[in-house]
């Protein structure tokens, strides 16, 4: 069983960055690997990033690569998001993902808004 838990969204300017967290329990993050996603109202979740157990490999969808980086700290068993250039279609709920041995564990999400 895993818990999934981010932080780190709020409202920003156009331009702006924001740093968003996923806090991991249950088993040690160096056993799995996590993405993160979006979804904007009315929209379909989104894949943006995927780092791999080791954190060795890390992977982006082309909508944010260059602006975007995905980091892991396997001794705080937290995952990271770097937001950059944040643009206003970026607005929508981040949430974090992982898969453990066939089962999926979402977060709960974390609202982020790009707006002047």
């Amino acid at each position: 069983q895993l818990q999934l838990v981010e932080s780190g969204g709020g409202l920003v300017q156009p331009g702006g960055s924001l740093r968003l967290s996923c806090a991991t329990s249950g088993r040690g993050l160096h056993d799995y690997g996590v993405g993160w996603f979006r979804q904007a109202p009315g929209k379909e979740r989104e894949p943006l990033a995927c780092i791999s157990s080791s954190g060795a490999s890390t992977n982006y969808a082309d909508s944010v690569k260059g602006r975007f980086t995905i980091s892991k700290d396997n001794a705080k068993n937290t995952v990271y998001l770097q937001m950059n250039s944040l643009k206003p279609e970026d607005t929508a709920v981040y949430y974090c993902n992982a898969v453990y041995y066939g089962q999926t564990y979402w977060g709960q999400g974390t609202q982020v808004t790009v707006s002047s």
